[in-house]
Formats: C-alpha cells, structure tokens, sequence
C-alpha cells in the first residue's frame, strides 16, 4: 500500500510510541496529538488519512472528536481504541462513523490488519467523491454512424484491452476526452478511476504540483500535504489532455515517471510508486509540435505506442442530423422544452456548415435554438446567423429540390437581425457594388458569398 498520513491522537507517550513505531514499519507516516484539540489543529496544516485515537483523554476525547468531524462532515476513516471498553461505548463510536473500535491491550496485528482496512476505505471514500463530481459533469457518449466514427470505435476498442498509451490527436471540440473516456471504460482498469487534467488550463508553476503532489511547506503556499494526479489514477487511467502545452521541463519530468512508474511530491525524495496508464491528446499535429519545440521526442515516443485521430465534424457531416437529434433532445430535456425536431432546412444549413468549434460548436448552436424554439420545430431562423445565411443556395443545390429553397428563403426572411447588423451589411453590399461596377457575380465573389443569397439580400434592402 502506498505511503499514507495517520494522526494517532494520546495522551499516552508510550502508547504514542508503539502506534508510530507500528505504522513506520508498515511504511506509513506518523502524526502526534495529544488530544482532540491538538489533533483537528494538526489537521489543519496536514493532510491526514486516518485517525487512530485513545477515548479517555483530557480537554477533548476520542468521542468528542469523532463527533466534531462529523459534524464538520468530514468522513475521515476513524479508529477508536480504549481500555475501557464497554458495549454502549462501541456502539456510539461505530453510530457516529467509526470504522473500527480496538481494546487494550491488543495485539500489534489485529492493530495492523484494522488499519490496513481503515486505509483502504479511505480510498474508497476518496474515489467515490471524485466520482461524485465527476458524474455531476454529466459526460455524454459519443454518438455518429459515420465510416469515419466506426473506425475511431473499431480503435478504441483495439487498444482498451492493453496496457499501452495512448496519444489521441484531433482539433478542438472533436471529443478527446470522450474518446479517453470509452479506452477506459473498456479496459480492464474500468473499475479504477478516470483523472483528467487540462494541462493548457493549469498556470506551468502550479501544473507540477497538480501531477506529482507536494509536501506541506513545499512552496508558498503549501499549508499542507496533497495527492498529486498521478497517485490518485493510480490502478486507473490518467488523461492528459492538450499535452504541449505542458513546458519542456515538466515534460522531462513526467518522461521519467512513465519510464520508471514512480512518483516523488514536490518538497520530498519518497519516491512513490504508480501504476497508472496515460492516455495524452493535442489539437496539434505532433510532428509539428516537435519542430516547433512544443513537444519533447523522447516523450512523444513514449505516449504515442498507439494514436487515435478522432475526425473534424465537417468530415463527417452524415452524422450532423444525428447529433443534432441527441443535442436536442439531451438540451430540452435539461430546460424543460420538449422539442418535436428539426426542419430539413435547417438541417441542410447545419451540413453546410464549417464547424471550426466542431462537435461542442454543434452542441451550443442547438442548445441556443432549443431556447428560441419556445417548443416548436427547429426552423432555419433558430439558428445563428453565419449557420443560417447559407440556405437559400445550400438548400436549393441539395436533393431536396425548390420546394425546400422556397422554404428556406422564408425562414430566412423570417430572421430578425439587430437593426446595426442590418446597416452595416447594407453597407458593405454597397461599398462591393460600387467596387465591381454594379457586376452582382463580382460583388458576390468580393462578399463571400453566393450570387442567389446576394440576390436575395438586394430584394431583401431594396437595393436591386
């Protein structure tokens, strides 16, 4: 078992003596307090795993104690041990949460084997709060048919069932971390914990502390010790998202770790060891984070035993109704608008698209048109404006024929742009005119946009 923090709380030295002696042979870390108050001002600038504490003792006793955090709703694994001990006792120790009551004299292993199981719950406790938050996210899966998502599913489900890292590339919004989520969740380390960290969203002088741990007094700062990411995945899977961004030092030193598979908190030469697989991602192109110094090689070696490329949302735009559909549904369901779907046209807009957010971009417009529905049918004028200015030509070039352009053109019509939007591109639809000479196909060309849609804005501000 890892190195743990255990607070033994006597007012015994010679009973303090043997619990530090026991635990530093179990390779643990001892702390003394003599009694209740003494241990929660320990408690206040170090972090503790486990307490271990008399029940007779002056100014606070175990059972006060014990009270106290609770009350404080610290769930802290606690062991009671006493020489008086009785069944009413017992029975109020374990009724405010103890996990285990121990009588002297005892024997060192029953001792032993009690904090053994005390620490091992406190890992579960530990995990479960993690989860907990974790699960408030709300994380959805992925969804898509497309040939490209069946591939990225038929490599998910190759590399889950090793042991190798994983190097995951794609652009922003394109689901990295889904991804990192469904190769843990597949693998054989699914009941273990899944530890995310933004290594772009972390200032670099925090980042290290955040992945190894540290010690109290490690820093400015450190009042206490804390769990880095690393010891925390371990058994489980680390994901490391936007690694170069990670600076050059620190990805020397997270080289080592994967090399080696141990840990040492800032401010400690205890080296503590992990066993953690990591699974990186960057919305760069690796090479080209190499040359430009963004990415050491060595370290590249090392994750990118396997890639995953998960694709751009516009190369796999036959998944756009599907997403859509599941963004609906997921966003009504969550503001209490029930949504009967979307209108082909808006649809066609939605394809036609660029999508540089990717699939999050996809995920806010239709969480914004769900809003504007007020429950009705998802219609082209729901939808932003560079999404929906594409349908009158998107539309009537698709196989959906005229009679969807016509529709489009009045959804289209239907849109109610701020009155400074509608000069200034009034504007700018003159200033291209007088530019091209009054030629609509130039000005078109000049303007970016389609000759029908130039078309249909000059009838719309009457400049035709």
């Amino acid at each position: 078992m890892d190195n743990k923090t255990v607070l033994i709380v006597d007012d015994e030295p010679k009973m303090q003596r043997v619990l530090e002696i026991m635990l530093k042979q179990m390779g643990h870390t001892p702390l003394l307090a003599g009694n209740g108050i003494a241990a929660l001002q320990q408690m206040e600038s170090h972090h503790v795993d486990l307490i271990v504490s008399d029940l007779q003792m002056p100014q606070m006793n175990g059972m006060q104690l014990l009270a106290t955090l609770r009350e404080q709703e610290n769930d802290l694994p606690f062991i009671m041990i006493t020489a008086y001990g009785t069944v009413e006792s017992a029975v109020e120790a374990m009724k405010h949460g103890a996990c285990d009551y121990v009588i002297r004299p005892f024997d060192v292993e029953q001792v032993e084997l009690s904090i053994t199981r005390a620490l091992a719950l406190s890992r579960v406790q530990q995990e479960n709060r993690f989860l907990r938050a974790e699960v408030s996210k709300g994380w959805g899966e992925f969804v898509g048919q497309s040939a490209a998502m069946r591939q990225v599913y038929e490599l998910i489900g190759q590399v889950a069932r090793g042991k190798t890292n994983v190097l995951l590339v794609g652009e922003t919004g394109t689901g990295k971390e889904l991804a990192a989520r469904a190769i843990h969740q597949a693998s054989p380390r699914k009941d273990a914990l899944f530890v995310p960290i933004n290594c772009a969203a972390i200032p670099a002088d925090i980042l290290e502390s955040e992945l190894f741990g540290h010690t109290k007094g490690a820093f400015t700062g450190a009042h206490k010790d804390r769990i880095g990411k690393f010891e925390m995945a371990s058994g489980g899977t680390l994901f490391l998202d936007e690694i170069t961004e990670m600076q050059p030092a620190l990805q020397a030193k997270l080289l080592r770790v994967l090399q080696e598979g141990v840990v040492e908190r800032l401010g400690s030469n205890y080296p503590i060891s992990v066993d953690v697989r990591v699974i990186a991602a960057t919305n760069r192109a690796p090479r080209a984070a190499i040359a430009d110094g963004k990415l050491r090689e060595d370290l590249y070696y090392r994750i990118q035993v396997f890639t995953v490329e998960l694709p751009p949302l516009r190369k796999r735009l036959e998944d756009i109704p599907i997403l859509a559909n599941h963004f609906l549904h997921k966003h009504g369901a969550k503001l209490g608008i029930s949504v009967p779907g979307t209108h082909p046209a808006a649809i066609t807009c939605l394809q036609a698209y660029h999508w540089p957010g990717n699939v999050r971009e996809l995920e806010n417009v239709m969480e914004r048109a769900v809003v504007l529905s007020d429950g009705g049918l998802i219609n082209v004028r729901h939808l932003p404006l560079e999404i929906a200015e594409c349908a009158p030509y998107a539309v009537a070039e698709s196989s959906a024929g005229l009679d969807d352009a016509a529709e489009a053109m009045k959804e289209l019509s239907d849109l109610a742009l701020d009155p400074a939007v509608e000069a200034l591109e009034r504007q700018y639809i003159g200033h291209a005119l007088e530019q091209t000479g009054g030629n609509k196909t130039k000005a078109a060309r000049l303007l970016d946009i389609s000759e029908r849609s130039l078309w249909y804005k000059l009838k719309k501000y009457a400049l035709a």
